[in-house]
């Protein structure tokens, strides 16, 4: 397993609670910690907006006196080290996409949803506008001959083994929309973002996986196009980006919970930061960093009535690391 990011213990703490047991503070430090663990790893897969959403998280954390380290690792494995111990939250719950991962981890009692933190997200196949602009609309239009030899009979796709890739490769294999004779061309997120971006320089003929929020949208003007056979879901590939946060943390741990739970954005908001740190290509530290400092009523939001690890002011704590 890749451990990315992974920040060193406050070594502040032993002297401060040295220090606390010197001027007989000790028993109150104690009772003030709402929370058995000082510790959050998030799972993190490498896509633009949990990368970003991770580190503005962990940047609020840090001062509250918690350590956070990022694990970048699938989805699907995420929801698997989140029922073994190994992770403790995940805030790229993507549904339908991650339905069967989402599904086990419910049955096996070992996750909570603790709802959407992003609002207006969809997914599914996905072209560049002036392909939109000439008609192609429905996914159910690729099964036109003339159309799939456009395409050159390939839909490009993010990680192989990611559940979106398993979606596109089961639509080929039950030859939805006319799939059948396609291939699928899984690689990363930005391997495929590199091979819409020469598409578009070209004017050539591209279907993707495309979703949003995400600056792809802008900067191609990219279309989702209609899924009435539900490839990607209900509704059209309309999805919820979900906060899961393993359970057994969740009980022992109500403080960070509720931050957690609070945090939230809107699609737009998601949008900006993304196209920073993968567009602009600037450092997520910075990127971060700024959204925190450029949003102060959102920030306030999120830790509303949320302490410190040992019960002290939250904002205060953030607004001095800053």
């Amino acid at each position: 397993m890749l451990r990315l990011n992974m920040r060193r213990p406050d070594m502040r703490r032993p002297a401060l609670l040295a220090l606390l047991a010197l001027t007989g503070l000790l028993p109150f430090a104690a009772q003030a910690a709402q929370d058995v663990s000082d510790e959050l790893r998030l799972v993190a897969p490498p896509w633009p907006g949990v990368t970003v959403k991770s580190e503005i998280l962990a940047q609020l954390a840090e001062p509250l006196g918690y350590r956070v380290e990022i694990l970048e690792v699938s989805s699907t494995v995420g929801y698997q080290t989140l029922q073994s111990d190994e992770a403790d939250a995940f805030l790229a719950g993507w549904l339908p996409a991650q339905q069967e991962s989402y599904d086990a981890s419910m049955a096996a009692g070992a996750i909570v949803d603790l709802g959407n933190n992003v609002e207006g997200a969809r997914m599914g196949f996905a072209v560049p506008g002036y392909v939109y602009a000439a008609g192609v609309t429905s996914a159910e239009q690729l099964a036109d001959p003339e159309t799939a030899e456009r395409f050159n009979h390939r839909v490009y796709s993010i990680e192989s083994g990611s559940t979106v890739t398993d979606m596109i490769e089961s639509a080929i294999a039950a030859d939805t929309y006319g799939l059948g004779d396609w291939k699928g061309m899984p690689s990363s997120t930005p391997g495929m973002l590199s091979e819409v971006a020469a598409a578009v320089d070209e004017n050539r003929w591209i279907l993707f996986y495309g979703w949003t929020p995400h600056w792809m949208i802008p900067e191609y003007d990219v279309h989702i196009l209609d899924d009435p056979e539900g490839v990607f879901g209900k509704n059209n590939g309309q999805s919820d980006v979900k906060t899961i946060v393993a359970k057994r943390y969740t009980e022992a741990n109500p403080n960070l919970t509720r931050l957690l739970d609070q945090f939230t954005f809107s699609a737009d908001e998601q949008s900006e930061f993304i196209s920073a740190f993968s567009l602009e290509e600037r450092d997520l530290d910075a990127v971060a960093r700024e959204w925190i400092k450029q949003h102060p009523e959102r920030v306030a939001s999120f830790l509303e009535g949320v302490t410190t690890y040992n019960g002290m002011d939250a904002q205060a704590a953030v607004e001095a690391s800053l």
